[in-house]
C-alpha cells in the first residue's frame, strides 16, 4: 500500500477511535482518570510451581483513555529483587456516561527471586483533554488497594519457594517494661506494662511482657538455668534464688523465620503474706443514731497502714484508716487486708466484728384459752411498747390460718400465733406468742339443688341432697 493512503488511514483511524471515546459527550470535563480497580490475579504463587502471574489496571475517564499502555513494576521493599512488565490496554468500553479501559499484563518472575513480599505500582495513565484544552489529565504512579489477607502485606504479592515465605521480620517485640536488652523494629512499642516480679515461686509468662506484631503466634520460653528457674506449659517458673538465663521465642513456621531474644535476671527470695495487727473494738449501743466511731489504725509487719472495708454495710461503714460510721444495730463486721505488691504477697483476710446493741421492746398479745370452730374466725390484736405495726404468722398448717390481723379457723385442735415486730436501726426486733385451742362442731349447712324429669322440675334440700329416682341434676 503506497504510504500517502497508510498515513491516511492511520489519520482516520486515530480520529474515529478519539471520536468514538467522548461522542457521547460535547463536553469533556477537565478530570484525573480514576482507578477503579487494580489487583493480580492471585494474591500468592509458589515458584516451584509456576512463575506467572497477569495484573488487570480499570480506569474510567469520561472523555476517555489516551494511554494504550504503562509499565508495571514488580519488587520488595529494599528493592533487591525488582522486574517488570507491561500492561496494554486490551479493551476499552462506555459505562454510564464514562469510557472505561481495561489494561492487561503477565509478568515472567524470573527464578533467582527469593521468597518474600513483593509491591507492584503502575506509571501514570493519561485521559483524553478537556474541551478546547491541550492538556492532558495523568494520573500519578498507581498503587493497588488492600487485595491480600496476609498480615503486613495486604498490598503485596506472597511469593513462596516450595511452600516457605521465610520472611526475616520480627514477630513479637519487646519486653514492654524496663530492660537493657530488647527487640524493636520500624514501629512504636510499649514501655508501659509494670515490670514482672522476679522472686522465687513467681511465675514469668511471655505473653504478658511482649508485643505481637504477628497475632497467631505462640511465644515460648526456654531456660538453660533451670535449677534457678524452670520451664512448663510456656511460662517459666523462678524455683530458686539466682541468676536466670532464659530466652523469649516464637518458632519457625512457613511464614517467618524464628524470632528470638535472650534474657537473664537476678531471682530473691520469695515473697510472703505479711500479719496484720488489728484494734479490739468494745460493743456499742445504738443512741444517738447515726454516729462516727473513732478507732485505733491496723498495721501489717510490713509498715503498711491498713483501711478497713465494712461486710455489714446495713449496719456500718468504714471511712478512712480510723473511722466506723455506725447505722444501725447489728453486728458490725470489718475486714482488713494488705494488697499483693512486688515485694509482699496479699495478706489473709482478717475479720473484726462488734455488736451495736439496740433497745428492747415488748409487745403484748394474748389469745383466747379456746373458741369454738363455729365462729369461724377471731381478730388479732396485739400491742408493742415502740407502738410499731405488728405482724402475725402460723405454723399451726391445716388448723388455723392467718391473713392480715384475721386468724381463720379450719379444724378443731392446738392453734400458735405469733405476733412480731420487725424493729428499727435503734430498736431490737420483738414476738410474742400465743395459743387458742379450736373446739366444737361445724354446723351442718344445708343446700338445696335442682331436679328435673321430663318437664317437671324438682327442688331437694338437705346437707348432701340427691335427686329422686328418674329425675336428672339441672345443670
Amino acid at each position: 500500500m503506497p504510504r500517502k493512503k497508510i498515513a491516511l488511514f492511520l489519520l482516520m483511524f486515530f480520529v474515529f477511535q478519539s471520536s468514538s471515546n467522548y461522542a457521547f459527550s460535547s463536553d469533556i470535563p477537565y478530570e484525573f482518570p480514576k482507578i477503579e480497580s487494580f489487583r493480580p490475579n492471585q494474591n500468592t504463587i509458589d515458584l516451584t510451581l509456576g512463575n506467572k502471574i497477569t495484573f488487570d489496571l480499570i480506569v474510567s475517564h469520561p472523555g476517555g483513555i489516551t494511554s494504550n499502555q504503562t509499565k508495571l513494576w514488580f519488587f520488595t521493599n529494599d528493592s533487591k529483587f525488582l522486574t517488570n512488565t507491561i500492561l496494554n490496554k486490551v479493551e476499552s468500553k462506555i459505562v454510564n456516561t464514562r469510557t472505561v479501559a481495561l489494561f492487561q499484563g503477565t509478568l515472567e518472575i524470573p527464578n533467582y527471586f527469593l521468597p518474600n513480599l513483593y509491591q507492584f505500582y503502575a506509571e501514570p495513565i493519561e485521559g483524553f483533554p478537556a474541551t478546547n484544552s491541550k492538556v492532558r489529565p495523568t494520573t500519578l504512579n498507581i498503587f493497588p488497594e488492600n487485595f491480600n489477607s496476609f498480615q503486613g502485606g495486604e498490598k503485596s504479592v506472597v511469593i513462596r519457594v516450595a511452600g516457605q515465605l521465610n520472611l526475616d521480620v520480627k514477630t513479637f517485640v519487646g519486653p514492654s517494661y524496663n530492660s537493657e536488652i530488647y527487640l524493636t523494629d520500624n514501629y512504636p512499642r510499649n514501655l508501659f506494662t509494670a515490670p514482672p516480679i522476679f522472686k522465687v515461686n513467681e511465675i514469668f509468662d511471655p505473653e504478658k511482657y511482649f508485643e505481637k506484631r504477628v497475632k497467631d503466634i505462640k511465644l515460648k520460653v526456654e531456660s538453660t538455668t533451670p535449677s534457678i528457674c524452670s520451664t512448663k506449659n510456656d511460662k517459666l517458673i523462678l524455683v530458686s534464688t539466682g541468676n536466670c538465663e532464659f530466652r523469649v521465642y516464637s518458632d519457625k513456621n512457613t511464614d517467618y523465620l524464628e524470632t528470638s531474644i535472650k534474657l537473664s535476671a537476678t531471682i530473691t527470695g520469695a515473697r510472703i503474706k505479711p500479719e496484720i495487727n488489728v484494734p479490739k473494738i468494745m460493743d456499742q449501743n445504738s443512741s444517738s443514731m447515726p454516729k462516727m466511731l473513732e478507732t485505733s489504725v491496723a498495721t501489717s509487719n510490713s509498715g503498711e497502714k491498713v483501711s478497713p472495708t465494712s461486710l455489714t454495710p446495713n449496719v456500718c461503714l468504714a471511712t478512712g484508716q480510723y473511722w466506723i460510721n455506725i447505722l444501725s444495730g447489728g453486728t458490725c463486721t470489718l475486714a482488713y487486708q494488705t494488697t499483693e505488691t512486688s515485694s509482699f504477697l496479699a495478706s489473709d483476710l482478717y475479720k473484726v466484728s462488734f455488736e451495736v446493741t439496740r433497745n428492747p421492746q415488748t409487745i403484748s398479745f394474748i389469745l383466747p384459752t379456746t373458741t369454738n370452730i363455729a365462729s369461724k374466725s377471731v381478730a388479732l390484736t396485739a400491742t408493742a411498747s415502740s407502738g410499731g405495726a405488728v405482724t402475725y404468722s402460723t405454723s399451726s398448717t391445716g388448723i388455723c390460718a392467718v391473713s392480715g390481723s384475721t386468724l381463720s379457723l379450719l379444724k378443731n385442735g392446738n392453734c400458735v400465733v405469733v405476733a412480731t415486730q420487725v424493729g428499727t436501726a435503734t430498736l431490737a426486733p420483738a414476738s410474742a406468742t400465743s395459743t387458742v385451742v379450736i373446739e366444737g362442731v361445724v354446723p351442718a349447712v344445708k343446700k338445696t339443688i335442682t331436679c328435673v324429669k321430663g318437664k317437671t322440675i324438682k327442688k331437694v334440700s338437705g346437707t348432701n341432697p340427691k335427686c329422686p329416682a328418674g329425675y336428672k341434676l339441672k345443670k
